[in-house]
């Protein structure tokens, strides 16, 4: 019987490890309790900032800090009007990989 050799693995490249950079960012954005529960409440659609404020009983600095870091990762997208501010999942697939990740903590 004949075993089949796998092929050397090449090294990374200097825009490879710049790309995996940039996943790590999204996932430590992910990477916290609160915001993985704000991601699942956005896919019900948009929310307005003081939502968040009244359901998870924290101050408005708290929450929009992280929106922000949300936002900067590209995970959701704002839109102000007047003096609210709405947010809104960019990226619905990031439910995907929760679901994912639900399917891993399965025994």
């Amino acid at each position: 019987m004949q075993t089949q050799t796998q092929p050397e693995i090449r090294p990374q490249t200097a825009a490879e490890k710049a790309f995996c950079r940039t996943r790590a960012e999204v996932l430590k954005a992910l990477a916290h309790p609160t915001r993985l529960w704000m991601v699942e409440q956005l896919a019900d659609g948009e929310r307005c900032v003081c939502e968040f404020v009244a359901a998870i009983d924290a101050d408005f600095s708290t929450i929009s800090k992280h929106l922000a870091v949300l936002r900067q990762a590209g995970i959701v997208t704002d839109d102000k009007r007047g003096k609210q501010v709405f947010y809104r999942l960019r990226v619905p697939c990031v439910l995907q990989f929760l679901g994912c990740i639900d399917a891993a903590l399965k025994p």
